[in-house]
């Protein structure tokens, strides 16, 4: 294979598809809303069928282009698989998103006294850990035989988040999953280098999404409005750094510089101050 720039999402147009999952809701369904606005035709991956046809027929409405609809849950062996061979063999897709995955905040001592918040765990790493990780291979497999074959470049976008940056007692797990996500995806973005295939991990702080109900917890209504961010904005800087082949977005001033102290505050400070953030939340 011979030397390519760093390449940005192709041109929009009826054969640039590009997979979103996650798409039923929050920032999964926020990127694909950007992705069909700039022309991209789109393939929304989510559990929800009624919530998927929803957008598909809202998107639609917003570009006129395909909004296709594949219904599937990527913490079971069989939808994951199904979604991997979508990736695999569509040789209109030309982007990937992963933004399917949730949050299960609590103490690990209390979650694992209840089988259901124990089992709970396991689907959170199943799905924000190991279905995204399955995915992004197929997709850097996918995308390498096409660029062999003289075909266009091609994109990922991860989802992650600002707990990727610092272990955060409370949501153990979850910020345990995220940090996955960013040393994964930022690694594979430096081996991608000339390839014409790009990695970008998107590094959302607090956004008014349904996470917060489904995570267990109202640390986002207590929250004040400034480090609260909206769906939308969060969406169009994914989108936009997708776009431009960079290696990660945070978005916000006030993310960036919580995603910096999560990297440079000794743990032993950072830590004990964080505990006791999130007992004052779970109160």
């Amino acid at each position: 294979m011979g030397y390519w720039p760093a390449m940005p999402l192709p041109p929009p147009g009826p054969d640039s598809h590009v997979l979103v999952t996650g798409a039923s809701s929050g920032i999964g369904a926020a990127i694909a809303r950007v992705l069909a606005t700039r022309g991209h035709p789109v393939l929304l991956v989510a559990r929800r069928a009624d919530a998927l046809a929803d957008l598909a027929g809202e998107l639609r409405g917003l570009s006129g282009l395909a909004a296709e609809v594949h219904v599937a849950d990527l913490g079971t062996d069989g939808g994951l698989a199904a979604v991997r061979d979508i990736v695999r063999r569509d040789e209109r897709v030309v982007g990937l998103v992963n933004a399917a995955g949730f949050g299960r905040t609590g103490r690990v001592a209390d979650l694992v006294a209840d089988d259901a918040q124990r089992e709970a765990l396991d689907d959170l790493v199943r799905l924000n850990v190991l279905a995204l990780h399955d995915l992004t291979l197929a997709a850097v497999a996918a995308f390498t035989r096409r660029v062999q074959r003289g075909g266009h470049a091609a994109a990922i976008l991860n989802v992650s988040s600002i707990t990727a940056f610092q272990p955060l007692p409370g949501a153990a797990s979850y910020a345990a999953s995220k940090a996955f996500v960013q040393s994964f995806s930022e690694a594979v973005h430096a081996e991608l280098s000339g390839t014409g295939i790009t990695l970008t991990t998107l590094s959302p702080g607090l956004t008014r999404t349904g996470f917060a109900d489904a995570a267990g917890t109202d640390a986002f209504d207590r929250a004040p409005d400034l480090v609260v961010g909206e769906a939308a904005d969060v969406a169009e800087a994914g989108v936009a750094a997708m776009a431009a082949g960079h290696r990660s977005v945070t978005p916000g001033l006030v993310n960036q510089l919580s995603a910096l102290g999560g990297r440079l505050a000794p743990r032993s400070l950072l830590l004990p101050t964080l505990n006791g953030a999130m007992e004052l939340l779970g109160d």
